[in-house]
């Protein structure tokens, strides 16, 4: 707690300045392109990963970045949390793009892999039923990648069956049907630093690296057309 309470101070001291200007102006509205959807762990940092700024992105962070599923109507089977920011995102801020992504190491990865019945944790279990269908997939189609430790194969299914489940909001489908808003699944590995995303052609997650990052974006500007 120390280190959070003093980093506030350092960051009115040494970094709000550099801010302030920006600060004014998101005080007023906020116009971020992208809906980002991802787990709780304290490793994986958004902002810091992607090099972004205040007002550029939309955050919604869960355990094992889990999206219930909606019913036909639109109502969230599950917490009604991640469905309002769904709805706030698409609605309200009109953002041409969300991205899931998961990790490696993923505790709840973890835990829906060996079902561990031992943690008496009543809301954890029923929050991660949300993965057993991508727990599913694994064992009935294999994993992306057999190089990966099985909990990591089944945290990249698992951002594939999130992307599905947004998909079950009829908000989300139309968009994605008119062009307007466009899905995209991504998984970042702690060990190395890479982000990697998924590529419906290669059926695989691959490294964002510069000519990754090329494609992807000249992808994006010639569904704009």
């Amino acid at each position: 707690m120390r280190k959070l309470i003093m980093g506030i101070v350092e960051f009115r001291e040494k970094m709000l300045p550099q801010y302030a200007q920006q600060f004014s102006k998101l005080a007023l509205a906020q116009t971020p392109d992208a809906l980002f959807i991802t787990c709780s762990d304290s490793r994986v940092v958004p902002d810091l990963l992607a090099s972004t700024h205040p007002g550029d992105l939309f955050t919604m962070r869960n355990v094992g970045n889990l999206i219930p599923p909606a019913t036909s109507e639109g109502v969230s089977t599950g917490d009604l949390s991640e469905a309002s920011a769904i709805e706030y995102a698409v609605l309200v801020l009109k953002v041409a793009n969300i991205v899931v992504c998961g990790h490696s190491e993923c505790g709840a990865m973890k835990s829906v892999f060996s079902r561990n019945a031992k943690l008496k944790s009543p809301n954890l279990d029923k929050w991660l039923c949300h993965a057993n269908n991508a727990a599913f997939r694994l064992e009935q189609e294999g994993p992306l990648d057999d190089r990966l430790k099985a909990h990591d194969q089944l945290s990249q299914l698992n951002v594939l069956v999130q992307l599905e489940h947004l998909m079950t909001y009829p908000i989300v489908r139309q968009q994605v049907i008119a062009g307007a808003l466009v899905l995209s699944g991504w998984w970042f590995d702690i060990a190395t630093g890479a982000m990697y995303a998924y590529e419906r052609t290669s059926r695989s997650f691959e490294v964002i690296d510069r000519a990754m990052a090329e494609r992807m974006i000249a992808r994006l500007a010639a569904r704009a057309r």
